[in-house]
């Protein structure tokens, strides 16, 4: 006869459950407005918990135990306990009774007791279930709950499906469970503001009680530790450590609480459920729990509960036949969510390894097509010869018409490298979805949009990670020679994520109107970057090596300027050899150091300091910035240039900023400095090919233009559509001197505040940049806004809108998310206000830009030209064109650039647009 299970208690922190569900879900109402994010993210939590667990871990007694208030008697050992803690988010706290009420919703009990933590109440339930023979598991990663690991009860992370033990607990802390509660004692805890002891952090106390046994002997002997500051320290302390214990001793025996008994695991009862998730409004939950519970509803979807990622087994597809099979299931489905595995990130120069498919939820397969064989025996193959697979261009041949075909929809997470690396085997995929462009629509500043990143946030689900497939460092391999296990478990899932992700974040763009962003501004910027990025640039590599060269020899000469300043040799590179130099050996005014006693030496300390005279200082700025642009730029663009293509092909980041701008990188070609003359310089050594010009086309003062239209200022509005110079106009408003005869430094200043008002420029900032006084800075934004009343109007309205909801909004219905709005930290607060200042303007800017982009490959085709456009940095494009057609070219660019805002938008200024021609970018621009 089987011996019976242990029964076993499942204590869940419901603190930690709800402060992990507010964040990880962006803001979310009900139709009346009220708050629910938590109450949802809580509801999928404990829902998971009960859906996830086996037979073997599966519960026999289940509550969850909340905290019933921010004082209990620790406030009345220690009145600063928790004091600093700052109150819950305005948004939440509407939400803790919906929370509880959730629970008893789903048939669990909810505890909680006056006075006392929910730690203190689980530490008695787990304390009493173990002398009962009960197995504990609290659901939780609390470290303050580690004191209560014994071999029956164990922490378990649900997030991350971790279970922490006595094992888990040594390593955090250098001692078992039993030692814990001294530890923290000794290192206290800032979070709870439990003073401990300063200056002894969990390493040295673990290595006292490594010493000397227990907490009391260690304090009685205090005296006879060797080291002073240490030794006065913990003398000074004993009190508070003493005290500190108190606090961080949980309680085992809190009084008047409901038996175990009462504990025990009841089904989730349809009549108080499905009522309670249908006034919430979750109605893909109430779908889940139907199924979950068999379906009692006839009226209700009769699809099976759907499988968290990593439920299910992924499928290696090696013969001809199988990849049939899924290509069907894909075409009858008319969607499938699509991966490539490769060896580099480098689209250009990544081989393509294998593919992965999924068409629903838990049912993914991958290709493999390019794994090989390795000689030191990584894959242990045992033969040396290759694992089994389908050969690479049959397999390619039967998926090229699936992934173009027009009616199944393609799904890939950030797919333009997928379409880049399909499109090397002349494959282009059409029709497609991006689910980190949808979550970019979405919640630009809200949190990031990788996959793993998502996948956690939204599916509760952490993916496998790359370093556990390939490895780290020295001895990372490339995809092509992990084992086809491994790599179909790690591809398959990243298809299986990116479908399901499609299907939460899809219905989202149409809830939150965000669908036109959506389809007109992300989802068709995939294929016209792809082109550029396969297309690339042509660099001179003998220029920028003579440039290299050039730049190390000034170098050089600058490097024996700065040391006979200093009067000795010294690394320039070192801020810590520089800061003694400048502050400690020369005595000059001004320094600062930082927490570490290291002397501040950024470029803000070294400019002040040459403002003020000192050559020393500028002369470092001057080496800091040739030094730059020469790792930067003209060594790392010679390693750049593709030994296929001999040209530079940069990757352009479509969700890497909150204002919808494209980021450009290896190599960031958008930051090569172009108000110097070394930066000129570097853009002459990209150069069109033979028998092609470049064009480069750029918007005049856009934002400024934005702004009169936004703003709604008629004197700007009219000297735009007048066609004046509008710094000099600004000038002559602010200064009171006329337009004609302007002394240039006069409209330099108004060209300063023109742009500085866009950025929320200070007066510390204008006056740091015009070299002024912050008062006559101030009188000069004063005196610009009573000219311009409606900037400050549009400002304090932005501000204000930007308080309220969270985000400002471009033209185009763009969100822009700021979440440092409404911080309490001042500092962040003022950047969150510049940002919401600005935001829109630079946000609808990077708008016109991408409908401009989206536009020209179409129009230059219907004109019958060959222009290729290469680059996009920020407002200007960049155009290789043939020589014979750069006249016809420059009426399409400019046509469709200064009427990218139409339909969509009336600018009620003109968009200007300046055309430049050259035989490099310099001359171009």
């Amino acid at each position: 006869m089987a011996e019976k299970k242990p029964e076993h208690l499942y204590l869940v922190d419901g603190s930690g459950f709800i402060f992990r569900a507010y964040h990880a879900l962006p803001p979310l109402t009900r139709h009346d407005g009220l708050p629910v994010n938590a109450v949802m993210g809580f509801c999928n939590m404990l829902f998971k918990l009960l859906r996830d667990l086996d037979d073997n871990e599966r519960p026999t007694h289940l509550a969850v135990i909340f905290d019933a208030g921010r004082k209990t008697f620790r406030n009345e050992i220690y009145p600063d306990y928790k004091a600093h803690r700052p109150p819950a988010p305005e948004d939440l706290v509407p939400q803790f009774p919906l929370i509880r009420d959730a629970v008893k919703a789903f048939n669990v009990e909810a505890i909680e007791s006056d006075g006392y933590e929910a730690d203190d109440i689980i530490a008695t339930y787990a304390t009493e279930a173990e002398k009962k023979g009960f197995e504990v598991s609290i659901v939780s990663s609390d470290k303050d709950l580690m004191q209560l690991i014994t071999d029956n009860i164990t922490l378990y992370d649900s997030m991350k499906n971790k279970e922490i033990g006595v094992e888990q607990v040594i390593e955090k802390f250098g001692h078992g469970p039993d030692k814990v509660i001294e530890i923290q004692a000794l290192a206290g805890d800032s979070a709870d503001n439990v003073p401990g002891v300063p200056g002894i952090g969990v390493k040295t106390a673990a290595q006292l009680l490594d010493e000397y046994g227990t907490l009391d002997e260690l304090l009685e002997r205090a005296g006879e530790i060797k080291q002073p500051k240490r030794r006065e320290k913990l003398l000074e302390n004993a009190d508070l450590a003493r005290i500190s214990r108190d606090l961080v001793t949980l309680k085992r025996d809190v009084p008047d609480l409901p038996d175990l008994d009462s504990f025990k695991v009841r089904d989730i009862d349809p009549d108080t459920a499905l009522p309670f998730l249908e006034e919430m409004e979750f109605r893909s939950l109430q779908t889940k729990i139907l199924s979950f519970m068999g379906n009692s509803d006839p009226t209700a979807s009769t699809q099976p509960a759907e499988p968290g990622p990593g439920d299910e087994s992924y499928e290696c597809v090696t013969d001809i036949k199988a990849l049939k099979k899924w290509i069907t299931m894909a075409e009858r489905s008319r969607q499938v969510a699509v991966d490539t595995e490769t060896t580099s990130l480098d689209a250009m120069r990544a081989k393509l390894v294998g593919v992965s498919l999924s068409v629903e939820s838990g049912k993914a397969c991958y290709i493999p097509l390019g794994h090989v064989s390795d000689t030191d025996g990584e894959l242990d193959l045992g033969d040396g010869t290759a694992p089994e697979q389908i050969d690479l261009k049959e397999a390619l041949d039967l998926l090229k018409p699936l992934l173009e075909n027009p009616a199944v929809l393609k799904i890939g997470q950030n797919i333009k490298y997928d379409y880049l690396i399909l499109a090397k085997h002349d494959i282009h995929i059409h029709p497609l979805d991006d689910t980190m462009l949808m979550s970019y629509a979405l919640d630009a500043g809200r949190n990031g949009h990788g996959m793993d990143e998502l996948s956690e946030l939204h599916l509760g689900y952490k993916p496998i990670p790359f370093k556990e497939v390939c490895g780290t460092g020295k001895k990372q391999i490339t995809f092509d020679k992990v084992p086809l296990d491994k790599a179909t478990d790690y591809a398959a899932e990243d298809a299986d994520i990116t479908g399901r992700l499609q299907r939460i974040l899809k219905p989202r763009l149409v809830q939150e109107h965000m669908v036109t962003v959506y389809e007109t501004l992300e989802r068709p910027m995939v294929p016209v970057l792809a082109n550029m990025e396969k297309e690339g640039i042509l660099a001179d590599r003998q220029v920028l090596n003579r440039l290299s060269n050039d730049f190390a020899e000034r170098l050089a000469v600058l490097e024996k300027d700065i040391h006979k300043l200093a009067g000795k040799e010294f690394n320039i590179a070192s801020p810590k050899q520089l800061g003694e130099i400048l502050f400690d050996e020369m005595g000059l005014e001004g320094g600062k150091k930082s927490k570490t006693g290291a002397w501040g030496t950024g470029a803000d300390v070294l400019e002040k300091l040459a403002m003020d005279g000192h050559e020393l200082p500028e002369r470092v700025l001057d080496w800091r910035q040739l030094a730059k642009l020469k790792s930067t730029y003209t060594d790392a663009l010679q390693e750049q240039i593709d030994p296929v293509t001999g040209r530079i092909h940069t990757s352009y980041s479509l969700a890497a900023t909150t204002t919808g701008r494209l980021s450009s990188n290896d190599p960031n070609l958008q930051n090569i400095p172009i108000r110097t003359e070394e930066g000129r310089k570097i853009r002459q050594a990209f150069v069109p090919k033979e028998g092609h010009k470049f064009l480069a086309a750029d918007y005049s003062q856009i934002e400024l233009r934005l702004l009169a239209h936004v703003a709604e200022m008629d004197s700007l509005k009219q000297a735009f559509n007048d066609g004046i110079d509008i710094h000099a106009l600004t000038a002559s408003e602010v200064f009171g001197v006329p337009i004609e005869g302007m002394d240039p430094i006069v409209r330099r200043r108004a060209k300063a505040i023109n742009f500085g008002i866009i950025y929320g420029i200070s007066a510390f900032g204008l006056a740091r940049q015009l070299g002024i006084s912050k008062g006559e800075a101030k009188d000069y934004i004063d005196a610009y806004f009573v000219k311009f009343p409606g900037i400050r109007h549009y400002m304090e309205e932005t501000k204000e809108f930007c308080r309220k909801h969270g985000y400002v909004q471009t033209v185009f219905g763009r969100k822009c998310h700021i979440s440092s709005i409404n911080d309490k930290n001042g500092a962040r607060r003022a950047f969150g206000e510049r940002a919401a200042i600005n935001a829109p303007l630079q946000g609808s800017a990077a708008d016109i830009i991408r409908r401009a982009m989206i536009r020209m490959p179409g129009a230059l085709e219907e004109a019958g030209l060959q222009a290729k456009m290469l680059l996009q940095v920020h407002d200007e494009l960049v155009f290789e064109v043939p020589e014979g057609e750069v006249e016809k070219t420059i009426p399409v660019v400019r046509k469709i650039m200064e009427g990218a805002a139409l339909p969509a938008v009336e600018i009620s200024v003109p968009l200007i647009v300046d055309c430049g021609v050259g035989d490099n970018w310099d001359q171009a621009h």
